[in-house]
């Protein structure tokens, strides 16, 4: 009688799946890399998730260990990942590489970048201590800022900068704290957005990752690799640096976020970028380039806790609003915002400078 050879033993943390034809269809579509790719299906596992419907397996192969992105088609489009991977790697930045794609049904094998973040490894005690990363950051931005070309990525203009803004009163003012957005509310987020997207689109537009922070680069080997990056657009080139160092996760000291922005700046103006020769008037681009994140990102936060079902997220909305307070803090022509802010917290602040309602 022939031994019946047992099955493979599966990981502990291997995907469960809720909707079995999709299961289906990932398990043919893994069998069919098997002779092309080298993978072993039965290591599949689960690798991370995010804010989004998309989830990330790791999967052993003979040539070591692959990504595998589940992006359900109907709820995620990976046509843009696909694209600005190529833009990544034209720019020689070390990003996934697209090895194997269902796009019908929304599977991709991609390079393995490895497992420790930057966030992981970054030592939140001694800012200092953490230059070097930082820099490797800087420049892997001056690298993907260089290769930028108009009219390859979608146009971060003033229809997009407007949509990102409302998430704040829709989000989480209205729905979130309960204000309601009419009359003098209204119109002073009016006049504040006004003037944030007409600031912010007065600077020269490059490739803009969107989502450049220390969560979505990694650190393997001394070589720092960039993910996330599938929300790429062509826009103001302040956006990514706002983003490295006023972090949706982690705040540094204003010492140190001047530091790097300082070398972040002389280093791109050395390269041909378009940062201007005054770094004041940089810095305050900056500043505003990062006060409209913040409003966005508080904005999603609400609606990932509200409508998701991801209450995790609303947990570091406190840093957000104090990047928040403290860039409208800074500039006369923010006041009403920023006492509006303080009123949707609940911080009373006397008037001492007569700054009223807008």
């Amino acid at each position: 009688m022939s031994q019946v050879t047992p099955p493979e033993p599966t990981p502990l943390n291997a995907p469960v799946w809720s909707d079995a034809p999709r299961e289906a269809a990932f398990k043919h579509w893994l069998a069919s890399l098997v002779p092309t790719q080298g993978v072993m299906p039965h290591t599949v596992r689960l690798a991370s998730a995010d804010a989004s419907f998309r989830r990330y397996f790791r999967v052993d192969s003979i040539q070591g260990c692959r990504i595998i992105m589940d992006a359900p088609p109907d709820k995620e489009d990976c046509r843009p990942f696909a694209k600005v991977a190529k833009l990544m790697a034209q720019a020689h930045i070390h990003a996934p590489e697209v090895l194997a794609w269902d796009e019908a049904n929304g599977f991709m094998l991609l390079t393995d970048l490895g497992a420790k973040t930057m966030m992981q490894v970054i030592d939140r005690e001694q800012p200092q201590a953490n230059q070097g990363l930082y820099l490797q950051a800087v420049d892997a931005l001056i690298d993907w800022q260089l290769a930028s070309k108009p009219d390859v990525l979608p146009p971060y203009d003033e229809a997009l900068l407007c949509r990102e803004l409302e998430l704040f009163p829709e989000w989480y003012l209205g729905k979130h704290r309960g204000l309601a957005v009419e009359g003098d509310v209204r119109t002073t987020l009016d006049k504040a957005f006004k003037h944030i997207i007409e600031r912010n689109l007065a600077w020269p537009s490059v490739y803009v990752h969107r989502d450049f922070m220390p969560r979505n680069l990694m650190v393997e080997d001394g070589r720092l690799g960039v993910l996330d990056f599938q929300d790429a657009v062509y826009g103001p080139i302040t956006y990514d640096i706002a983003s490295l160092m006023r972090d949706a996760f982690l705040s540094w000291d204003e010492d140190f976020c001047l530091d790097i922005t300082i070398r972040y700046w002389d280093k791109a103006r050395k390269a041909g970028l378009p940062v201007g020769d005054d770094f004041g008037e940089f810095y305050r681009g900056v500043e505003l380039m990062g006060l409209q994140r913040h409003l966005k990102v508080a904005g999603i936060f609400a609606r990932l806790t509200l409508r998701d079902g991801k209450p995790q997220y609303l947990a570091d909305t406190p840093r957000f609003i104090g990047y928040i307070l403290s860039t409208c803090s800074r500039y006369r022509e923010l006041k009403p915002l920023l006492r509006l802010v303080e009123k949707a917290e609940g911080i009373v602040v006397p008037d001492v400078f007569g700054f009223g309602p807008a």
